[in-house]
């Protein structure tokens, strides 16, 4: 498995996964759920990229425009697009992460997946049910499973 940062360049080709989801924004507020899901890839044998739209010191990129361009290229060229939303309105309020998932819902390339109780996700239940005629999963090793298989 090939792990890409946004300071790594994403050359579209092969099984990739984006890890599409809230991204903290204070390191003191919240941890990412991004570092479990590569475990959760790793310990199934996912062999292809995996795009993680955060820095390797674990924060989003310093500069916007780089940031957003890169996420935009590895959203449109990667095979398959892992949506985990376990939002939190005050520390993973997922405002970019709603734009993301109505672009692509309907690409044939996305899984969502949510824990129970998560805030504000009945919209996100109900858009991907009626594009996709599948039911969201319910737990991050569920949602990577579909990933993989999405992924190829």
């Amino acid at each position: 498995m090939k792990v890409i940062h946004p300071e790594d360049a994403f050359t579209p080709g092969g099984p990739s996964i984006f890890l599409a989801g809230p991204t903290p924004r204070k390191k003191k507020e919240a941890a990412s759920w991004r570092p479990a899901a590569l475990e959760i890839l790793a310990r199934l044998g996912f062999a292809g990229a995996v795009l993680v739209p955060e820095r390797r010191d674990g924060w989003v990129g310093v500069e916007y425009l780089d940031q957003v361009e890169w996420e935009h290229g590895g959203l449109e060229g990667c095979s398959a697009i892992a949506f985990w939303v376990p939002r939190d309105v005050e520390t993973l309020p997922g405002f970019t992460t709603n734009v993301e998932f109505g672009r692509h819902v309907g690409s044939g390339r996305c899984v969502y997946g949510r824990p129970e109780g998560a805030a504000h996700t009945r919209y996100l239940d109900w858009l991907f049910a009626k594009v996709t005629g599948r039911r969201h999963e319910t737990t991050l090793e569920a949602t990577m499973r579909e990933a993989m298989r999405l992924a190829g």
